[in-house]
């Protein structure tokens, strides 16, 4: 996926605010730290929808073990999870934790999957951004960060995920809204830049990438390329 650089040139009536200018700051500092991040990493969109769900409390790697373990059993398809006894869907997503769980999650979904759209992803992402989010947000076990997950990296529609290394870092750099909710990180950024898939996509995974190795629990603020702009700092 080709990255987003952004110029005046491209700027639209998102970026008329102080906000949108400052955001779009922000991400040019981070992309020019990191570069493309290339996120999500999967081989369709069904293994990012599984990977969505399975990420939920779990660190990247262990999905990844779990995710190979479904492809080395043959079963990372939506018939063949609905046909996979749910102790071993357990066992097999052991690595990504609460396996339990999520193995009813997955269930629910690839259900969910036939039983409106015949398996097909197509059919379920022909639908505009609010009715698929209303849709998944229906399904057992999807709330909102793995629901805009997979409409961004999946369906590759517009709409920004908000996780707690999003919210830490808008907090330190002082762009945290009036209520500290999901909602609201979300407003802010849909609000205030350009609708637009690729930038989304971008500017989730890079604040993911900075929030791991910079801007932790204790952030390294000599290391931080958002220094400049941050009100922590």
């Amino acid at each position: 996926m080709a990255s987003v650089k952004y110029t005046e040139a491209h700027a639209d009536n998102n970026l008329d605010s102080s906000l949108g200018r400052q955001l779009i700051e922000v991400y040019r500092l981070l992309l020019d730290r990191y570069g493309p991040q290339h996120w999500w990493p999967a081989d369709s969109p069904f293994e990012v929808i599984i990977g969505a769900i399975l990420t939920q409390s779990a660190a990247w790697g262990n999905v990844e073990k779990a995710i190979l373990n479904l492809k080395q059993a043959g079963v990372l398809a939506p018939a063949c999870l609905r046909d996979l006894a749910i102790d071993k869907l357990a066992e097999l997503i052991y690595p990504s934790g609460y396996y339990n769980a999520k193995a009813l999650k997955i269930k629910a979904f690839v259900e969910r999957l036939e039983d409106a759209y015949q398996d097909s992803l197509e059919r379920l992402f022909s639908l505009d951004v609010s009715s698929l989010r209303r849709e998944l947000l229906a399904i057992h076990g999807i709330g909102p960060e793995t629901a805009d997950s997979i409409i961004l990296y999946a369906a590759q529609k517009p709409i920004f995920v908000i996780d707690a290394y999003t919210r830490r870092i808008l907090t330190r750099l002082g762009f945290s809204p009036p209520r500290d909710d999901y909602t609201s990180f979300q407003t802010l950024f849909m609000e205030n830049l350009p609708t637009e898939e690729r930038l989304f996509n971008e500017y989730h995974a890079l604040f993911v990438r900075h929030g791991k190795e910079v801007c932790k629990k204790a952030p390294l603020c000599d290391q931080c390329c958002l220094r400049g702009v941050c009100l922590y700092r």
